[in-house]
């Protein structure tokens, strides 16, 4: 990879919090989530058992309008963000559901809008989002004031802009590794070219610090590029051991699965899916495009499952052997756009198909929480 170009500096504008007018949808909390176990969990290593759900879904909201994205927090209360809406909402540990702010300078339209959450507490609470601003992409940071029932948006900042936006391929995932970084998934932005240019901050997977400054040990001193090649990557999550697995949206052939390394070129536009290229890191698993759709990916113990919007399932993975999966609720939920691992042990998903794209169906949209229990 060559070496990249002086990174986009961080901007410090400062967002107004905007008040929430409430659109027409009004999504109904219907279940109370499972409290988190107040055991301290076993220090010593727990078996590899591959799970897959079980039993049957609990619908724990309906009536959501374009959900994106879950994050949990340890409080119990589980945000969620609305794409078009551009609110983020909570859904207390008693079952009730609120809203605790509108994001500012959201701009939504196609793909864009206020896209991934993360969750950060290591003295000030944060909340961070992924939105589609007037002229592009940006990660933005709120304090998060409050307490579980009365969660609130305070004082709130730019961390990181000037990412490219289009109609589609916006990216948008946030999620924190276990070395306290961000990590962010952006699009191409429909200039496939971009991909590949380690100068921009397009089809990239990027590590930032909670700040929003470049780490001193990315790949590339000085560029927030962690990894390069993909095309509209969304799903990310870190496993056990710290290893980073994302979720990527290909163009007419194959959707993939990528075990991502720092510093590695995963193809786009040049390689889609598996392509055996010198020089390029082939995907541990790719679907053809009608089947997947992988916008989210979550992880419980040793088991990646990842969400297919166009291929309207779920997907069990198996950290040891990644290149198999299983299905589950094929056809039955609709577009799932998002997963992410509970407190509980359950995992937590979210139908989208108040998007646009989809065909909503009676109480869309939903979050349910899903049984899981070890494979037959």
């Amino acid at each position: 990879m060559r070496r990249s170009r002086p990174s986009i500096l961080m901007l410090a504008a400062v967002l107004a919090l905007t008040g929430c007018a409430g659109p027409e949808r009004v999504p109904t909390a219907v279940g109370t989530p499972e409290p988190a176990p107040s055991s301290t969990p076993s220090t010593s290593a727990a078996p590899v058992v591959p799970l897959v759900p079980t039993g049957e879904l609990d619908p724990l909201v309906t009536g959501l309008s374009a959900p994106w994205s879950i994050a949990p927090l340890p409080t119990g209360s589980i945000l969620l963000s609305e794409r078009d809406t551009a609110r983020v909402l909570e859904l207390t540990p008693e079952g009730e559901l609120r809203v605790v702010g509108t994001v500012a300078g959201v701009v939504p339209g196609g793909e864009g809008g206020l896209l991934g959450i993360a969750a950060r507490d290591t003295g000030t609470p944060y909340l961070y989002a992924a939105h589609t601003a007037a002229s592009d992409n940006r990660i933005v940071r709120y304090e998060l004031t409050g307490a579980p029932g009365s969660y609130g948006l305070g004082a709130g900042e730019v961390v990181l802009a000037g990412i490219p936006k289009a109609g589609t391929h916006n990216g948008g995932r946030l999620a924190f590794g276990p070395d306290g970084m961000l990590y962010a998934t952006t699009g191409d932005a429909q200039q496939t070219g971009l991909a590949q240019d380690p100068a921009s901050l397009a089809g990239k997977i990027l590590r930032l610090t909670p700040d929003g400054t470049v780490p001193a040990d990315n790949p590339v001193p000085g560029s927030y590029v962690y990894s390069l090649g993909h095309r509209n990557p969304q799903g990310i999550a870190f496993d056990r051991t710290g290893q980073l697995w994302a979720a990527e949206f290909g163009q007419n052939t194959w959707d993939e699965l990528n075990r991502i390394e720092p510093g590695a070129n995963y193809g786009w536009p040049v390689v889609e899916g598996i392509g055996g290229r010198a020089g390029y890191t082939d995907p541990v698993q790719q679907w053809p495009t009608s089947e997947a759709s992988p916008s989210g990916l979550g992880i419980v113990g040793d088991t990646l499952f990842v969400t297919g919007l166009r291929g309207q399932r779920l997907r069990a993975i198996d950290i040891g052997t990644p290149g198999e999966s299983t299905s589950h609720f094929v056809q039955q939920l609709g577009r799932i756009r998002d997963a992410v691992a509970a407190p509980d042990g359950r995992l937590l998903i979210i139908t989208n198909n108040t998007d646009g794209r989809g065909d909503p169906r009676a109480g869309d949209d939903h979050l349910y929480a899903v049984t899981l229990g070890p494979r037959g």
